[in-house]
């Protein structure tokens, strides 16, 4: 299975944020890390802030934080929500499948089977398990460049 560059550049923004997750960071660094346009990014964070996974402050010393606890963000959830519902097929769409062969076909029980194989997978993998070489991501991250601003004291 593919996955859409939204959902690419997603894992990449939430895995960026989490190599250090006390300091916040900028769209613009990173997509200085990953060589992305920073347009691309800005619609993936607001897709990252309105599902609850990234936290964004304005102002300064604002910036991009993770909203959770790395070790709470399933990786297969992250996947289901940038993507969608799982499409491998025309017949999976009942709305606007046309196949001729869809009400026999047994190709239809074989990629769901391997779909929900794919997600299964995923499902026991959360952010922290992709960070756990933080040190190793932050060297190639933030090398040649200062690292996220520090957050803010959180206020009692």
């Amino acid at each position: 299975m593919k996955l859409t560059r939204f959902t690419d550049y997603s894992l990449r923004v939430l895995i960026y944020l989490a190599s250090e997750p006390d300091r916040r960071a900028t769209i613009a660094e990173i997509a200085t890390a990953f060589q992305v346009k920073e347009n691309h990014l800005t619609k993936v964070v607001h897709f990252l802030g309105q599902s609850g996974l990234v936290a964004t402050v304005r102002g300064k010393g604002g910036g991009l934080g993770l909203a959770r606890a790395p070790a709470q963000v399933v990786v297969g959830e992250v996947v289901r929500q940038t993507e969608g519902a799982a499409m491998p097929a025309e017949c999976f769409d009942k709305a606007t499948n046309t196949c001729s062969i869809a009400r026999v076909c047994r190709l239809h029980g074989v990629l769901k089977e391997a779909t929900d194989a794919f997600y299964a997978v995923l499902d026991k993998y959360t952010l922290e398990d992709l960070v756990h070489n933080r040190e190793a991501l932050s060297r190639v991250l933030f090398i040649g460049r200062p690292g996220p601003a520090p957050r803010a004291a959180a206020r009692a």
